[in-house]
């Protein structure tokens, strides 16, 4: 009969050599457990890790970071990760308004940017609240304060469009050792100096803490091509942005050999993710920055990095929910930022902390047909971000008219007013 053992109380170099030690002795974990005591885990993981290359023993020990009071451009870079997990401070449940600002330029004209962007997120959500109430008035069965968590979030959903992307945030990164070497070897090289210091703060927190984890020897040829890539390949700019495309290399011939389990999946169940071997799905689209946050939470795939620009536009979307004296003022608004932008002598990547959320930005997600459907049906609901769900309800039509046998459980529903968002909440029992 099989024996369980869990050993939650160690370290992660601890709980890594413990691991390490099944690939080289028949011993229970039992004894592997009194050798960790009795020799340390630090000389094994400096000698089989560090030492001769053998990185899979860092995957079996993991860490969590928490960083705090970083633009919204830093937290997207750290997690533009596949293998990314973590939560950060959700813009639809937190007022941003007491948020300091990342303002790496520091001059009269980059804070009088930053200023009039706050002025209009802080001096209008109670208009905007209103005027929510009033076009959706609470229905009689509606709970009371799950009702105004509702509104709350509502009102925030539409004024996040208006925060600059160097407000700051807060996030946690769960990683294990081996991935925090991978993804901070080139956040270190990023555009961003903020970025860049907070890799190098995080490496040193880590050597101080795992010290034998980390004791990489850095050599001059990949720190250049790790430099050189980051450098040249960090944001995604098309010469062209489309609206909307979807080009795949899955064949219905293909797909056709799985017919049954394709057309009996119930819902909220996801497909075998043996069929991501049938090929990829690609998306090109349009959507503004605050929603592609929600968008790059989907790491089962690649999602590229967009650069900030107002070149694209304001997502109309964030208008549309104004009252309409406060839809001309915030025209004026976006015009007037629009136009001071442009005067800031720096380069694009510094101009995006001053780039409001709601501006467009291009977007590219590829993914395999498992984590196509999971993406398409999660984010086709009702509880999402309109100018999302709107993405998401053109993603379903264009998958459905390529391949028809496929089975998607979709809300395809007009957008409405939903309660549930006062639900999707953290709150003391």
């Amino acid at each position: 009969m099989a024996k369980i053992f869990v050993y939650d109380e160690f370290g992660p170099e601890d709980t890594a050599m413990m691991q390490a030690l099944y690939s080289r002795s028949p011993k229970s974990v039992v004894e592997h457990v009194e050798k960790v005591k009795q020799s340390g885990s630090g000389k094994f993981m400096e000698t089989f890790y560090v030492g001769y290359g053998h990185m899979s023993i860092a995957d079996c020990g993991s860490t969590t970071i928490f960083i705090e009071q970083l633009s919204m451009l830093a937290d997207k870079a750290i997690q533009d990760n596949q293998l990314y997990s973590g939560q950060e401070t959700s813009t639809r449940y937190i007022d941003m308004s007491q948020q300091a600002i990342v303002d790496p330029l520091a001059t009269p004209e980059s804070k009088a940017i930053h200023d009039k962007w706050m002025a209009f997120y802080i001096d209008n959500q109670e208009a905007v609240q209103n005027f929510i109430k009033q076009k959706y008035p609470k229905k009689d069965e509606e709970d009371e304060a799950v009702y105004e968590k509702a509104i709350k979030a509502r009102t925030f959903d539409t004024m996040r469009g208006f925060l600059p992307a160097g407000i700051t945030t807060q996030l946690s990164w769960h990683t294990n050792l081996r991935q925090a070497w991978d993804k901070l070897s080139l956040l270190r090289h990023h555009p961003l100096s903020e970025v860049k210091d907070i890799a190098n703060d995080m490496l040193g927190k880590l050597k101080e803490k795992y010290a034998h984890s980390f004791s990489h020897q850095l050599f001059e040829e990949q720190e250049t091509y790790r430099g050189y890539t980051v450098s040249k390949h960090t944001y995604f700019q098309p010469e062209t942005s489309v609206p909307f495309k979807m080009s795949t290399t899955i064949k219905n011939e293909e797909l056709e050999n799985y017919t049954d389990i394709l057309i009996n999946r119930p819902i909220k169940t996801n497909l075998p993710t043996f069929l991501t071997e049938l090929g990829q799905v690609t998306y090109d689209f349009i959507l503004d920055f605050g929603s592609f946050r929600d968008i790059q939470r989907h790491r089962n795939g690649v999602c590229r990095m967009p650069l900030l620009t107002t070149k694209l536009g304001f997502n109309p979307w964030y208008l549309e929910q104004l009252p309409a004296d406060l839809q001309a003022k915030a025209q004026e608004l976006i015009a007037e930022q629009t136009s001071a932008l442009d005067k800031l002598e720096t380069i694009p990547e510094i101009k995006q902390y001053y780039v409001a959320m709601g501006f467009n930005v291009p977007c590219r997600v590829t993914y395999g047909l498992p984590a196509t459907v999971y993406t398409v049906e999660l984010r086709s609901n009702k509880t999402v971000h309109p100018t999302l769900r709107k993405i998401a309800h053109q993603m379903q039509g264009a998958l459905q008219t390529t391949f028809p046998k496929l089975l998607l459980h979709c809300d395809l529903g007009a957008d409405d007013w939903d309660v549930r968002w006062g639900l999707q909440d953290i709150i003391k029992k």
